[in-house]
């Protein structure tokens, strides 16, 4: 058996029974908690392997799994967001939360259908953007885009002029719930019309409170 590592040495009374394999959950338990976004599964190994915990490092898809296995009906869950893991408010609370909790900055229709095409076409240029729109890309749809962290530049086309082409990033997967890009709905289902009047898509509405 494996010694306890720094993290172990003075267990709370109701901690000082557990097996390694319970202290393993306990630890990565407690790193999503402390951690501000997804934990990835490096971090994960990392931190297992540091505490001495070798045998539960080489397997910390089993670790996840008691970690998510201990909040089963419970409000929260473990959820694979951007790439690692994160506890998220269950979907079904989310029409009560948004009472009282502040939402997101929403987003115009047509800043969602220049984060739709980004992320459908990624990298695309802004000239395709207004191509596949069929009208102009605003400068401050952009720079919103850009604020909001949800696109970055992913280098420039070698075509003349060169222009940026852009890509979406990990915050528009964890704002958007997804744990990958392969998660996004089907193109068909995010047809829209567009309006005069800038009314949402009703795409800011998956947005859940977490």
């Amino acid at each position: 058996m494996n010694e306890r590592g720094p993290a172990f040495q003075e267990l709370p009374p109701d901690m000082a029974g557990q097996d390694e394999f319970a202290r393993a959950v306990s630890l990565v338990e407690a790193l999503l908690f402390a951690s501000a976004g997804p934990v990835t599964a490096s971090s994960i190994v990392g931190l297992l392997r540091e505490q001495g915990l070798e045998a539960q490092a080489d397997s910390p898809g089993a670790v996840l799994d008691g970690v998510a296995q201990r909040y089963r009906g419970h409000a929260v869950e473990l959820q694979a967001i951007s790439g690692g893991w994160q506890f998220r408010t269950r979907a079904m609370f989310g029409p009560a939360l948004a009472r009282v909790i502040e939402r997101p900055r929403r987003l115009s229709q047509g800043t969602l259908e220049a984060l739709a095409i980004v992320a459908y076409h990624q990298p695309c240029t802004r000239v395709e953007i207004e191509t596949i729109r069929g009208v102009r890309l605003g400068q401050s749809i952009l720079d919103t885009l850009l604020e909001e962290g949800l696109i970055t530049p992913r280098g420039r086309k070698e075509v003349p002029g060169r222009p940026v082409l852009w890509g979406t990033t990990p915050q528009f997967l964890k704002l958007f719930g997804l744990a990958s890009l392969a998660d996004l709905p089907r193109r068909e289902e995010l047809l829209f019309e567009p309006s005069s009047d800038g009314a949402g898509t009703g795409l800011e509405d998956t947005i859940q409170p977490s």
